[in-house]
C-alpha cells in the first residue's frame, strides 16, 4: 500500500511513522507512507497557502488553487483508490472502515488546517471524508496519523501474528475479551483457571462469553448494530 498525506505542518508527522508497527511495515516493503509538505505549491514568494474566507469571519481558508495543484501533481504519479480529507464533520472511523479501506492500493490523505479546505477541494477531488471523534484538532495530521496506524496494522505480513487483529476490540462489533500472561499467581491474583486448560475449546468458549459481557457493560450501542 502506498499512502500519500498533504499537510501545512508535516513535521508533526515525522515520528508517528518512524517506529513500531508502521516501521516495521515500511522495512518489509508492505507500506509506504509520503508526507508532502502543502507550500511546495504555494503561492508568491511566501509560499502561501491560505486566505480570509468569502462573507467575513474568523479563520483562515486553505486556498483552492493551491490544494488542486498538489492533488493533481500527486495524482500524476500514481491513481488513487481514495483521496481522503479527514474533517471533524467527516465519516466517524471505526474498524469496519479500517478494514475496508486496508484492502486498497493507493490512498491521498488531506489534512486541513486552520479554519478548513475551501469546498470547490471537496466537491471535485475528495471521494472520501473521515473524522476520529466528535472534537476539534488544530489540524487533521493527527487524525492521518491515527488512520494510518489503523490500517497499516491490518495489512497481511505487519503483525507477526497476522491472526491478532482479527481477535481485535470492535471486530464483528464486540470488544476483546481481557487477556493475561506469566506468572499466573501474582500476590494472589490469579488469571483464571480455564486458560490454563490446554483445552482450547473451552477457551474460545470463555473468550467469548467474557467480550459479550465486556461489550454488553461498556459498549452496548455495539451490540445494537448487529440488531
Amino acid at each position: 500500500m502506498h499512502i500519500d498525506i498533504l499537510s501545512a505542518v508535516p513535521d508533526l508527522l515525522q515520528s508517528p511513522f518512524q517506529h513500531s508497527i508502521l516501521q516495521r511495515a515500511e522495512q518489509k516493503g508492505l507500506l509506504k507512507v509520503d508526507v508532502h509538505d502543502i507550500r511546495k505549491w504555494g503561492i508568491g514568494k511566501a509560499r502561501q497557502i491560505d486566505d480570509y474566507q468569502y462573507g467575513g469571519g474568523a479563520g483562515m481558508v486553505m486556498l483552492v488553487e493551491v490544494l488542486t495543484n498538489a492533488i493533481e501533481a500527486l495524482a500524476a504519479e500514481r491513481k488513487y483508490d481514495e483521496i481522503i480529507f479527514l474533517t471533524p464533520d467527516g465519516e466517524t472511523l471505526n474498524q469496519g472502515i479500517s478494514n475496508e479501506i486496508s484492502l486498497k492500493n493507493n490512498l491521498l490523505l488531506i489534512c486541513g488546517h486552520y479554519k478548513g479546505i475551501d469546498e470547490r477541494i471537496r466537491e471535485n477531488f475528495v471521494t472520501r471524508e473521515i473524522s476520529i471523534g466528535d472534537y476539534v484538532l488544530s489540524g487533521g495530521e493527527l487524525a492521518a496519523a491515527v488512520l494510518v496506524d489503523s490500517i497499516g496494522r491490518l495489512l497481511p505480513g505487519v503483525l507477526n501474528d497476522e491472526t491478532s487483529a482479527l481477535f481485535d476490540s470492535f471486530q464483528d462489533n464486540m470488544l476483546a475479551p481481557p487477556v493475561y500472561t506469566r506468572p499466573s499467581n501474582f500476590r494472589d491474583w490469579e488469571v483464571p483457571p480455564v486458560l490454563l486448560s490446554g483445552n482450547d475449546r473451552l477457551i474460545e468458549e470463555w473468550r467469548d462469553e467474557q467480550a459479550l459481557d465486556r461489550t454488553k457493560k461498556r459498549r452496548p450501542d455495539l451490540l445494537d448494530l448487529d440488531e
